[in-house]
């Protein structure tokens, strides 16, 4: 999930287009991740010190590591961290992009140290979000006052899209008074002591996407098994944070959920674009369910 964040942090601040963010994400899935990139991500080597390395390379034949020991730039404790790392997500990117030309490996270098200061990281966060870890990387994306209220909740959104839906999802928030819905909106209640309303919206080409995905087959055309599949993608949602809570002595209860075409959904709203491969919809939360409103052309519900 990092390389998702890291990559949309790169495209926007325009240090690679749009094209090549999508053609390293793809690209990336087959990377190997060679032990330069991880040295200077560890700060064990300078990227001219990997460049002369990979000179030799073409002179003898021996291992990176091999070589960087016999210069006098790694230690063979070094070499073993090397190995320990060699499968951290975030490099995955680093060396797509060095593989594809679109970036050195000194200029994904210091991007990732610019990402980490304008995010004011410290390096144990920073550690965690290179890592995936997806609690880490929701933390860092909501506001102070949004991280104790939807906090779990997108944690574990994020993590349902991933394992049921798409692996490549990145998450961008805005906060809205009123959202123009493309063409459907799927929306349940949660009710107790701390309720929350929630909803996804999206266009009919996405949703059709969603609803193929979770119901493990392909689905032309928005009729029941499609609104059943992404609601029951909601609700399954909604019943494991049931669960949790529960766990940490919060006990909740939940409406049947309900779709609506055409909608407008007003109120404090919390909107949360995902971006996936197949495109973007929204998560919609609030804390304050009875003050929301949804007017729609139709609606049904749906148990």
């Amino acid at each position: 999930m990092f390389s998702q964040y890291f990559g949309h942090y790169l495209l926007n601040h325009e240090l690679i287009t749009r094209e090549q963010l999508a053609d390293v994400l793809e690209y990336q899935k087959s990377v190997h991740v060679k032990f330069g990139v991880i040295a200077v991500d560890e700060d064990f080597m300078t990227p001219s010190q990997v460049e002369e390395v990979h000179e030799k390379q073409k002179q003898v034949d021996k291992r990176f590591g091999e070589i960087a020991i016999e210069l006098g730039y790694l230690s063979d404790d070094q070499v073993e961290v090397l190995i320990s790392k060699q499968k951290q997500k975030h490099l995955f990117l680093a060396q797509a992009l060095v593989d594809r030309g679109y970036m050195t490996i000194e200029q994904f270098s210091q991007a990732l140290n610019q990402y980490k200061k304008e995010n004011s990281l410290s390096d144990d966060q920073f550690e965690e979000l290179k890592s995936g870890s997806i609690e880490a990387l929701v933390e860092n994306l909501l506001v102070d006052d949004h991280k104790s209220i939807y906090g779990k909740y997108v944690t574990l959104f994020a993590k349902n899209v991933i394992r049921f839906i798409d692996d490549q999802v990145h998450l961008e928030v805005s906060n809205a008074e009123v959202v123009q819905q493309d063409k459907w909106l799927v929306h349940q209640e949660i009710l107790g002591e701390s309720p929350l309303f929630t909803a996804i919206t999206a266009n009919e080409e996405v949703f059709l996407h969603i609803a193929s995905k979770h119901a493990e087959e392909e689905l032309t055309e928005v009729d029941e098994l499609a609104k059943a599949s992404v609601s029951e993608f909601l609700n399954l949602t909604n019943g494991i944070y049931l669960v949790n809570m529960s766990n940490w002595g919060v006990e909740l209860n939940m409406k049947p959920q309900a779709i609506s075409e055409n909608a407008k959904v007003s109120g404090e709203l919390t909107c949360i674009k995902v971006h996936t491969s197949f495109g973007s919809f929204q998560l919609l939360l609030s804390n304050q369910p009875n003050n929301i409103s949804i007017v729609s052309s139709g609606s049904e519900l749906l148990v």
